[in-house]
């Protein structure tokens, strides 16, 4: 860490002697000023005395970036996991303990996401809303528990859309069409308004509809393939209402609505107990690139809706701001589970009449969320800026599961009679998990400039959070399990600021933070499928700890060149206490998490953007971050033998983010003729390898043992070999445009090397049943067009 922090300090003493003013005396373009509101006020991106990054809707647009996952190719630090539209998981500085799989409910983020002033992240699934006309979106870094409370453990990312605009009628319209390699054609229609009522109202209206192109196949049972199964769709509308009744006073009520339908999966098989190529009573499968082999139609379902009211009254140099938002939100996940119950029932005297029926495993979670937050601000130029407010907000969350295997009573399986006091025939799991969540907070955070160049900050929260629930568990796969569980924690997240300027153009700061995310409970463990020394191991953990974070962080941000460079860089060491990780319970088809004592990451961020020409603009942004594990968690047998659990090892890496990040991106500015002015966009990324879960990197592990299996269509194998660290990747993408006063028009080529991207393993019964990858899009090709008005 000492290397990470000489380095910062070196790069701001070089970057202090680049501030020279004469080049821009003789150059006309400089860089786009941002303004950023993540300290609940609003200052330039280059004055935050903390590591933040921001893309404007002008950046966005010319990258041709429309969701989280596409911004994130070009913000150091940010890790997106695609599971497919609508089911981002974030993670921020390497702070993660692993893919958050669908049956995991009670488990809450590591990086809030927020929409303007309203929360909307959810652990499962972080909503995957559309980018158009978004004002800019910000991406906080390191623990925000002062401002942003649970949830931003690891960081904070804000959408800010456009608002209502009281001055005058606009609007746009935008196309794409685009073709993914070996897939299908898709594209979107998207568009917004602006409308004046009168001297003091505007409404400001957002609606698109978007056909994403498949790319996935899948294997059938009779031989057959479905092609492209993981196509879909997603329709939205925002509409905001801006209204000033008086100078002093501003409302804006606003509703948010979207839908996501999804015929399938991204996910590439490398192996399943039904199709493969060890079956000698079964036809023998070998799965390709982009393959899978399945025997129903998968689907998920994401509608999401949000109303929120933003009211803000100024007063006496203060400034009071009430939101209040209420979110409703249903997402059904239905998979094809017949590979994993085949496994479990592989033994089954039926033979094939059992293990091969069809098997469809539903996830619902129903959530409705009410949040409520004062504010009260400085509202002035003097020395000492403050803002303090109040917090609450209440979730119920309803979580529940399915397993039906039709047939399978009157085929004579052996774990028949399958209805029980819930169950009903033929589901051989059932569950249903009401949530309630309440939290309170008191949160403050003081900034006062002890000279014209020393500020500091200083800020802390206060939370009170409860969880209570009802588990209902029942089906010859679960047992039945009935009861009532609670947990409840508070505690106090503070934050120190220091921002030291050297001259007009380097700031220097440091900072103390500390973030919080909240704990929870464990669902019983499946112990019908249990080994008896499994259902001993993984039986006990009920619960688990709130992970707390403290981290330090140094850095500098250097504007350079009248206006034409900014250079920022950042180092930072994060000590986790309480890391929760996630298990897979041996046999038992279920997934507990554990507390890790001790973890930590560490590195730097660098971002450098510069315009050295009025036709020539180029960005880097880069990280290396190194996040381990410093604790052991083992479990000792009625024998006395000492066992490490899943990987939970000391020296073992943290999972998901990628140990480096590199992205570059150069934008050629040329004028076509007197009205077009053209545009050429090349970005580079490459990106470390990474695991999807701890366990991933115990010894062993690339060996699956499949012998459990084997009675599945008279299988010769007893284990196979897979990779489980997810190989670096570079991707290249290129935009090539020109634009008028009211035209953009541009061809665009994404992923051009057409790699396969590998963003996480996905597995069932630890990979015995089936295990592959979700993998990224193909090479894709399109055009798009945009009519501003």
């Amino acid at each position: 860490m000492r290397k990470h922090l000489s380095l910062a300090a070196a790069i701001a003493a070089i970057s202090a002697s680049y501030t020279t003013p004469g080049i821009a005396q003789t150059q006309q373009a400089v860089l786009e000023e941002v303004v950023v509101t993540a300290r609940k006020r609003s200052e330039t991106l280059q004055d935050v005395p903390f590591s933040i990054a921001a893309k404007t809707e002008g950046q966005l647009r010319r990258s041709g970036a429309t969701n989280l996952e596409t911004m994130a190719d070009g913000v150091a630090g940010l890790a997106v996991q695609n599971l497919g539209p609508g089911q981002s998981q974030v993670a921020i500085r390497g702070i993660s303990a692993g893919q958050i799989v669908r049956d995991q409910p009670g488990v809450k983020e590591q990086v809030g996401v927020y929409l303007d002033e309203s929360v909307i992240s959810l652990s499962l699934f972080t909503p995957d809303l559309d980018f158009y006309d978004t004002n800019r979106v910000e991406v906080l870094r390191g623990p925000q528990g002062t401002l942003f409370g649970s949830g931003s453990l690891a960081g904070t990312i804000r959408y800010i859309s456009n608002e209502p605009d009281l001055a005058e009628d606009s609007g746009s319209l935008t196309t794409t069409v685009q073709h993914v390699k070996d897939g299908e054609v898709g594209g979107s229609l998207k568009g917004h308004t602006n409308v004046v009522l009168g001297e003091r109202a505007a409404l400001r209206a957002v609606a698109y509809t978007e056909q994403f192109a498949g790319y996935i196949d899948a294997i059938q049972p009779n031989g057959g393939e479905e092609e492209d199964v993981n196509s879909g769709e997603k329709h939205g509308v925002r509409i905001a209402l801006k209204f000033q009744p008086t100078e002093n006073v501003t409302l804006t009520p606003r509703v948010v609505w979207q839908d996501i339908d999804m015929d399938g999966f991204n996910r590439e098989d490398h192996y399943n107990v039904l199709a493969n190529p060890f079956t000698t009573t079964r036809p023998a499968i070998t799965l390709g690139e982009r393959e899978q082999y399945t025997q129903l139609e998968e689907n998920f379902e994401d509608e999401f809706l949000l109303v929120d009211f933003d009211a803000t009254v100024n007063f006496n140099e203060m400034v009071f701001t009430s939101i209040t938002s209420w979110t409703d939100r249903e997402v059904i996940v239905e998979r094809d589970a017949t590979a994993l119950t085949g496994f479990f029932n592989s033994g089954d005297p039926q033979g094939e009449s059992v293990y091969a029926l069809d098997a469809t495993l539903a996830d619902t979670t129903d959530v409705e969320m009410i949040t409520q937050e004062f504010r009260l601000a400085s509202d002035n130029a003097d020395a000492l800026q403050w803002v303090a407010g109040v917090f609450y907000t209440q979730i119920d969350r309803n979580y529940a599961q399915s397993l039906m295997v039709p047939g399978y009573e009157a085929a004579g399986g052996q774990r028949a009679p399958t209805q029980g006091k819930y169950a009903a025939v033929d589901e051989l799991y059932y569950s249903d998990i009401p949530y309630e969540l309440t939290q309170t907070a008191l949160f403050g955070e003081m900034s006062y400039d002890v000279t014209s160049r020393l500020n500091m900050t200083i800020g802390a929260r206060f939370f009170d959070f409860d969880e209570d629930r009802e588990v209902v568990i029942n089906g010859v796969f679960g047992g039945l399990t009935e009861r009532e569980e609670d947990t409840e924690s508070s505690g106090i997240s503070p934050r120190l600021l220091v921002r030291y300027d050297l001259n007009d153009d380097v700031m220097l700061n440091a900072q103390v933070a500390k973030g919080f995310r909240l704990g929870g409970i464990n669902d019983p463990i499946n112990t019908n499928l249990c080994t008896p020394a499994d259902a001993a191991t993984f039986g006990g953990f009920n619960e688990f700890d709130d992970e707390e974070v403290i981290n330090y962080e140094v850095g500098a941000k250097t504007t350079a060149f009248g206006g034409r460079g900014t250079f920022n860089v950042s180092a930072f060491y994060s000590d986790i206490e309480n890391l929760q990780a996630t298990l897979d319970a041996g046999t038992c088809s279920s997934r507990i998490v554990y507390n890790v004592e001790e973890a930590h990451s560490q590195g730097i961020e660098i971002e450098i953007t510069a315009r050295p020409t009025d036709a020539w603009e180029v960005s880097v942004a880069a990280s290396y971050i190194d996040a381990e594990l410093d604790s052991t968690v083992t479990s000792t047998d009625s024998g006395g033998n000492v066992t490490i659990l899943g990987g939970i090892e000391d020296g073992n890496e943290l999972p998901t983010a990628p140990d480096y990040s590199v992205a570059l991106v150069s934008t050629n500015y040329f004028q076509w003729n007197q009205d077009w002015e053209g545009y050429f966009t090349a970005a580079f990324q490459s990106v470390g390898a990474r695991y999807t879960q701890i366990v991933d990197q115990t010894d062993g592990a690339e060996t699956i043992d499949v012998s459990g299996g084997n009675a599945v269509g008279n299988s010769t194998a007893t284990t196979i070999n897979f990779d489980q660290e997810l190989d670096n990747y570079q991707t290249v993408n290129l935009r090539l445009g020109g634009r008028t006063a009211n035209w953009d028009l541009a061809l665009f080529v994404n992923n051009a090397t057409d790699e396969n991207i590998r963003q996480s393993v996905d597995r069932e019964a630890g990979g015995a049943a089936r295990i592959g990858y979700r993998v990224g899009q193909p090479r894709t090709a399109g055009i798009t067009a945009r009519y501003d008005f």
